[in-house]
Protein backbone atom coordinates (compact mmCIF):
# COMPACT_ATOMS: atom_id res chain seq x y z
CA UNK A 1 0.00 0.00 0.00
CA UNK A 2 1.10 3.31 -1.22
CA UNK A 3 1.46 6.20 1.99
CA UNK A 4 1.69 9.82 1.10
CA UNK A 5 -0.08 11.55 4.40
CA UNK A 6 -0.14 11.33 7.27
CA UNK A 7 -3.83 10.82 7.91
CA UNK A 8 -3.11 7.60 5.93
CA UNK A 9 -0.01 6.85 8.16
CA UNK A 10 -2.18 7.87 10.81
CA UNK A 11 -4.84 4.91 9.23
CA UNK A 12 -1.80 2.28 9.22
CA UNK A 13 -0.29 2.86 12.64
CA UNK A 14 -3.81 2.71 14.05
CA UNK A 15 -4.44 -0.46 12.43
CA UNK A 16 -1.17 -1.91 13.67
CA UNK A 17 -1.80 -1.08 17.43
CA UNK A 18 -4.75 -2.59 16.83
CA UNK A 19 -3.67 -5.81 15.56
CA UNK A 20 -1.01 -5.43 18.32
CA UNK A 21 -3.29 -5.18 20.87
CA UNK A 22 -5.42 -8.56 19.75
CA UNK A 23 -2.36 -10.41 20.08
CA UNK A 24 -1.96 -9.05 23.88
CA UNK A 25 -5.59 -10.12 24.50
CA UNK A 26 -4.38 -13.58 23.74
CA UNK A 27 -0.35 -13.58 25.20
CA UNK A 28 -1.54 -11.79 28.18
CA UNK A 29 -4.06 -15.05 29.83
CA UNK A 30 -0.80 -17.07 29.16
CA UNK A 31 1.50 -14.90 31.28
CA UNK A 32 -0.74 -14.51 34.01
CA UNK A 33 -0.84 -18.08 33.92
CA UNK A 34 2.82 -18.77 33.87
CA UNK A 35 3.77 -15.98 36.78
CA UNK A 36 4.18 -17.69 40.31
CA UNK A 37 4.15 -14.11 42.39
CA UNK A 38 0.55 -13.37 43.08
CA UNK A 39 1.17 -9.62 42.67
CA UNK A 40 2.35 -10.61 39.12
CA UNK A 41 -0.50 -12.94 38.14
CA UNK A 42 -2.80 -9.94 39.78
CA UNK A 43 -0.72 -7.15 36.94
CA UNK A 44 -1.41 -9.18 34.34
CA UNK A 45 -5.12 -10.02 34.84
CA UNK A 46 -5.43 -6.22 35.47
CA UNK A 47 -4.08 -5.39 32.32
CA UNK A 48 -5.91 -7.43 30.27
CA UNK A 49 -8.99 -5.51 31.64
CA UNK A 50 -7.36 -2.51 30.74
CA UNK A 51 -6.24 -4.04 26.84
CA UNK A 52 -9.94 -4.81 26.29
CA UNK A 53 -10.87 -1.68 27.44
CA UNK A 54 -7.96 -0.11 25.18
CA UNK A 55 -9.28 -2.29 21.76
CA UNK A 56 -12.64 -0.26 22.68
CA UNK A 57 -11.22 2.36 22.46
CA UNK A 58 -9.59 2.12 19.41
CA UNK A 59 -12.93 0.76 17.98
CA UNK A 60 -14.12 4.51 18.98
CA UNK A 61 -11.33 6.22 17.20
CA UNK A 62 -12.14 3.75 14.04
CA UNK A 63 -15.76 4.82 14.17
CA UNK A 64 -15.07 8.26 14.23
CA UNK A 65 -12.72 8.19 11.04
CA UNK A 66 -15.68 5.75 9.41
CA UNK A 67 -12.80 2.89 9.30
CA UNK A 68 -12.51 -0.75 9.82
CA UNK A 69 -9.35 -1.48 12.11
CA UNK A 70 -8.78 -4.89 10.72
CA UNK A 71 -6.50 -5.35 7.71
CA UNK A 72 -3.07 -5.30 9.19
CA UNK A 73 -1.09 -7.86 11.06
CA UNK A 74 1.59 -6.18 14.09
CA UNK A 75 4.77 -8.43 13.27
CA UNK A 76 6.58 -6.24 16.50
CA UNK A 77 4.15 -7.72 18.74
CA UNK A 78 4.13 -10.95 17.12
CA UNK A 79 8.20 -11.15 17.64
CA UNK A 80 7.32 -9.80 21.12
CA UNK A 81 4.89 -12.43 21.76
CA UNK A 82 6.55 -15.14 20.79
CA UNK A 83 9.70 -14.04 22.16
CA UNK A 84 7.44 -14.26 25.73
CA UNK A 85 6.47 -17.73 24.38
CA UNK A 86 9.87 -18.98 24.36
CA UNK A 87 10.41 -17.71 27.68
CA UNK A 88 7.58 -19.37 29.14
CA UNK A 89 8.38 -22.84 27.84
CA UNK A 90 12.09 -22.45 29.70
CA UNK A 91 12.50 -24.97 32.34
CA UNK A 92 13.52 -22.14 34.99
CA UNK A 93 13.04 -21.48 38.90
CA UNK A 94 9.44 -20.14 39.45
CA UNK A 95 11.27 -16.12 40.76
CA UNK A 96 13.65 -16.59 37.52
CA UNK A 97 9.78 -17.39 35.44
CA UNK A 98 8.67 -13.85 36.94
CA UNK A 99 11.42 -11.79 36.45
CA UNK A 100 11.58 -12.97 32.67
CA UNK A 101 8.19 -12.35 32.16
CA UNK A 102 7.93 -8.59 33.76
CA UNK A 103 11.13 -8.20 31.15
CA UNK A 104 8.82 -9.68 28.08
CA UNK A 105 5.93 -7.69 29.20
CA UNK A 106 8.19 -4.55 29.76
CA UNK A 107 9.29 -4.43 25.76
CA UNK A 108 6.01 -4.75 24.99
CA UNK A 109 4.78 -1.71 27.23
CA UNK A 110 7.69 0.07 25.78
CA UNK A 111 6.63 -0.70 22.16
CA UNK A 112 2.71 -0.07 22.40
CA UNK A 113 3.91 3.25 24.32
CA UNK A 114 5.92 4.46 21.42
CA UNK A 115 2.80 3.99 19.15
CA UNK A 116 0.86 5.45 21.14
CA UNK A 117 2.55 8.30 21.47
CA UNK A 118 3.11 8.48 17.56
CA UNK A 119 -0.63 8.02 17.28
CA UNK A 120 -1.99 10.51 20.07
CA UNK A 121 0.88 13.22 18.05
CA UNK A 122 -0.66 12.72 14.66
CA UNK A 123 -4.38 12.68 15.62
CA UNK A 124 -3.34 16.70 17.54
CA UNK A 125 -1.72 17.34 14.38
CA UNK A 126 -4.63 15.98 12.20
CA UNK A 127 -7.43 17.99 14.34
CA UNK A 128 -8.88 14.74 15.49
CA UNK A 129 -9.21 15.92 19.13
CA UNK A 130 -11.60 12.80 20.55
CA UNK A 131 -9.38 10.10 19.00
CA UNK A 132 -6.10 11.91 20.59
CA UNK A 133 -7.96 12.17 23.98
CA UNK A 134 -8.56 8.65 24.12
CA UNK A 135 -5.09 7.52 22.63
CA UNK A 136 -3.23 9.95 25.10
CA UNK A 137 -5.36 7.43 27.91
CA UNK A 138 -4.04 4.41 26.92
CA UNK A 139 -0.58 6.01 26.28
CA UNK A 140 -1.17 6.89 30.16
CA UNK A 141 -2.17 3.06 30.92
CA UNK A 142 0.44 2.04 29.13
CA UNK A 143 3.05 4.19 30.94
CA UNK A 144 1.19 3.10 34.12
CA UNK A 145 1.60 -0.69 33.65
CA UNK A 146 5.32 -0.49 32.14
CA UNK A 147 5.99 1.38 36.26
CA UNK A 148 3.96 -1.28 38.21
CA UNK A 149 6.30 -3.87 36.43
CA UNK A 150 9.50 -1.72 36.98
CA UNK A 151 8.15 -1.94 41.14
CA UNK A 152 7.16 -5.58 41.14
CA UNK A 153 10.77 -6.41 39.12
CA UNK A 154 12.42 -4.30 42.26
CA UNK A 155 10.97 -7.34 44.56
CA UNK A 156 10.96 -10.25 42.13
CA UNK A 157 14.44 -9.67 40.61
CA UNK A 158 15.93 -9.72 44.13
CA UNK A 159 13.49 -12.63 44.97
CA UNK A 160 15.12 -14.70 42.00
CA UNK A 161 19.11 -13.49 43.45
CA UNK A 162 18.64 -14.71 46.90
CA UNK A 163 16.38 -18.08 45.98
CA UNK A 164 19.51 -18.81 43.80
CA UNK A 165 22.59 -17.95 45.43
CA UNK A 166 23.60 -15.50 42.68
CA UNK A 167 26.15 -14.43 44.96
CA UNK A 168 28.36 -12.73 42.47
CA UNK A 169 25.10 -10.12 41.96
CA UNK A 170 23.98 -7.23 43.80
CA UNK A 171 20.60 -7.41 45.37
CA UNK A 172 21.02 -3.27 45.02
CA UNK A 173 23.01 -1.26 41.87
CA UNK A 174 25.31 0.94 44.11
CA UNK A 175 26.55 4.21 42.62
CA UNK A 176 29.73 4.92 41.00
CA UNK A 177 32.46 6.30 43.16
CA UNK A 178 32.94 9.36 40.72
CA UNK A 179 28.85 9.54 41.26
CA UNK A 180 29.27 9.82 44.97
CA UNK A 181 31.82 12.28 44.45
CA UNK A 182 29.72 14.10 42.67
CA UNK A 183 27.42 14.31 45.15
CA UNK A 184 29.67 15.42 48.17
CA UNK A 185 31.17 17.97 46.28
Amino acid sequence: MKVDTLREMFVEELKDLYSAEQQLLKALPKMAKAASSGPLKQAFNLHLQETNQQVERLDQVFAGLQLNPKGKKCKAMEGLVAEGTEWMAQDADPDVMDAGLIAAAQRVEHYEMAGYGCVRTYAQLLGEKKAAALLQKTLNEEGAADKKLTKLAEKINVEAIAENGDSKVQAKPRRSSASRARRTT
